[in-house]
């Protein structure tokens, strides 16, 4: 019976889904190169999922795991997205896509997939900026995006798209520095990865930290079927645990 359980879980047939605010993008077991659409302030979870039925209907697929821009608790979206449409809490993901679905916030997402043991913080430097704490094992969601910086402004104003577009590339780059060296103070990692797609607009990496990979977006949505890792750390309230496969 246990045999039987666990081959299942291996052949099972997974799809990621990587919710950005200017793009969805996904995934799926088996298959070489990621697929996207644009997202945006119109990309309600109907739309989202229509599209993404639409963009894979050639690709197969048993369960779906969700990269959501926001805070998540228990597979649920606890927020609505700031750069997306609405209707994203409540919604019932399972039945639009006809499959199991597991839900976590985009940034844990891709930290699960980075990591590779002690202590982890990750930091994504997208349309916003996402964050979360890895440390032997546990994976935390944070919500640092939003915290108060400068100027009555937050961290993201200053580091995400909007800081970016704001400041320029040479000011964006002083200040992503700053964060993360603020922050680094802060949380004691043992390392930084620094992954979203704006990563590469850096001439060079603050110190301590390393350039991610978005494709660990999909590692980690593979990883959260894959065994290893137990539930969704949320406020304390549920525990999630990494394997370093």
């Amino acid at each position: 019976m246990a045999d039987r359980e666990k081959r299942q879980k291996t052949e099972r047939k997974i799809l990621v889904i990587d919710v950005g605010g200017t793009h969805v993008k996904v995934l799926a077991t088996g298959e070489r190169l990621p697929r996207k659409i644009d997202s945006g302030p119109t990309m309600t979870p109907a739309k989202m999922a229509r599209d993404v039925k639409s963009l894979t209907k050639d690709w197969k697929y048993d369960v779906v795991s969700i990269g959501y821009p926001g805070p998540v608790v228990l597979d649920r979206p606890l927020r609505e997205p700031y750069n997306l449409g609405g209707g994203w809490v409540g919604f019932n993901f399972a039945k639009a896509f006809g499959r199991p679905v597991k839900i976590i916030n985009d940034a844990a997402m891709q930290a699960l997939g980075s990591y590779r043991g002690g202590r982890m913080l990750f930091l994504g430097l997208g349309t916003g900026l996402g964050s979360a704490m890895v440390v032997d094992g546990i994976v935390q969601p944070m919500e640092l995006a939003h915290l108060p910086y400068k100027k009555g402004k937050t961290y993201e104003d200053y580091i995400g798209l909007r800081g970016l577009t704001r400041l320029g590339k040479k000011k964006w780059r002083r200040k992503v520095a700053d964060v993360v060296e603020r922050l680094r103070a802060a949380m004691e990692p043992d390392y930084v990865v620094l992954g979203g797609g704006n990563v590469k607009k850096l001439k060079t990496l603050p110190k301590g930290t390393e350039r991610g990979d978005n494709a660990n977006a999909f590692r980690g949505g593979f990883r959260l079927w894959q065994g290893g890792f137990e539930k969704i750390a949320a406020h304390g309230k549920k525990t999630a645990t990494a394997t370093n496969s």
